[in-house]
């Protein structure tokens, strides 16, 4: 093809990106060879926790080149999520609520951008014949973020997510890798400036340092990722949060401009929007399945499910109904499980017994008073 045709191409493929949904794409090289040792720093740390797979693929990482032999380009495109009754604030100040990350309300995002993407090489290939093409969205080792970033989807913020002058960073990422030699994006001005917002706001302190995340003390891979006991540092800090954890998006200046999404696969469900505690951890396997049928909470499975909301009843006020609830479940669970029930167990028997003295305190004031006015 000559500069012109790919230079053409380059411009329809915006065009059929933002016809398949996408609210922006961009085009970058493959070099991310400055990413690398970025990269062997975090790993060497252990700030990946137990996602052993973010070691086994080592530098391929940042190499997209090596994923498909032949790549010369990367179609990196986004498409927001952030529902437009998100009800962040009325659900994260319930106690007595679950708070589930807004990405995942709705269909799982994998399958919505992969198929879109697919489309989007099948257009391509109508007007390239000898494209050779691969798209990725959370199934292989790729740097999406560093990616995005040069392809001038927006910068990397201190809280290591992608963020967009105009939309915030309410939204998803995915790539086409091609073997096509497009014309290439600029990256876009870093905006973070002097804000450390999301520094100081995350419950767990996981941003260590600006652009640098510890998983290990990161909500969403507590309640996400690690299969095993969630360490009792970090229990109390959780609150609500049953899923993924926004805070530092939420507190993110920019995110005042990100709008709601169009994509009606997006749209929360109705049983995880502003969901009860004590109704989600009535669920059993098979309605735990059956609600998250094509949901991305669905791979973290039943009992890490029931984990998490055991944590959060730990963190909800005083309530007989809450430890009743608890000791019921406790005999029919794993040994994990029932771990952090006791905990919940423990820390809901604390408030009750200072609720108790609380109340015992009153009650002698009003009689102390009552004997004084017989008097």
């Amino acid at each position: 093809m000559t500069t012109p045709d790919l230079d053409a191409l380059a411009h329809d493929i915006k065009l059929w990106a933002a016809e398949l949904g996408f609210d922006q794409a961009g085009i970058t090289g493959t070099d991310l060879s400055g990413e690398e040792p970025l990269l062997e720093r975090w790993l060497a740390k252990g700030y990946h926790g137990d996602m052993e797979y973010m070691e086994r693929h080592g530098m391929m990482r940042a190499r997209p080149h090596e994923l498909l032999p032949g790549t010369l380009r990367v179609i990196s495109v986004r498409m927001s999520y952030l529902p437009e009754h998100a009800a962040i604030a009325h659900v994260l100040s319930d106690p007595e609520k679950g708070y589930i990350s807004r990405y995942a309300l709705g269909r799982d995002y994998h399958k919505v951008l992969r198929n879109r993407l697919k489309k989007l090489a099948e257009k391509i290939q109508s007007r390239a014949e000898q494209l050779v093409a691969r798209p990725f969205v959370d199934s292989a080792p790729v740097l999406e973020r560093p990616l995005a970033a040069n392809a001038g989807l927006g910068w990397t913020g201190k809280h290591s997510l992608l963020i967009n002058r105009e939309q915030g960073s309410f939204f998803f990422l995915g790539e086409l890798l091609v073997n096509l030699p497009l014309p290439v994006d600029s990256p876009v001005e870093e905006g973070c400036g002097n804000c450390v917002a999301c520094l100081t706001i995350c419950p767990t302190q996981a941003i260590v340092e600006p652009y640098v995340v510890d998983a290990r003390r990161c909500i969403s891979y507590l309640t996400i990722e690690l299969d095993g006991p969630i360490p009792q540092e970090f229990r109390p800090l959780m609150g609500n949060r049953i899923y993924g954890c926004d805070d530092c998006q939420l507190i993110c200046p920019w995110n005042r401009f990100a709008g709601a999404s169009q994509e009606p696969d997006f749209a929360p469900r109705k049983q995880l929007h502003a969901p009860q505690l004590l109704e989600l951890f009535s669920w059993n396997e098979t309605h735990f399945l059956k609600v998250t049928e094509g949901s991305p909470i669905r791979r973290i499975g039943h009992r890490r499910w029931l984990r998490n909301i055991a944590v959060a009843l730990g963190n909800a006020p005083a309530s007989p109904m809450v430890v009743q609830a608890l000791k019921e479940k406790r005999d029919n669970v794993d040994d994990m499980v029932r771990e952090h029930i006791d905990w919940a167990l423990a820390q809901q028997s604390g408030k009750l017994e200072q609720q108790n003295r609380k109340t015992a305190r009153l009650i002698r004031a009003v009689d102390k008073g009552m004997s004084a006015h017989a008097r």
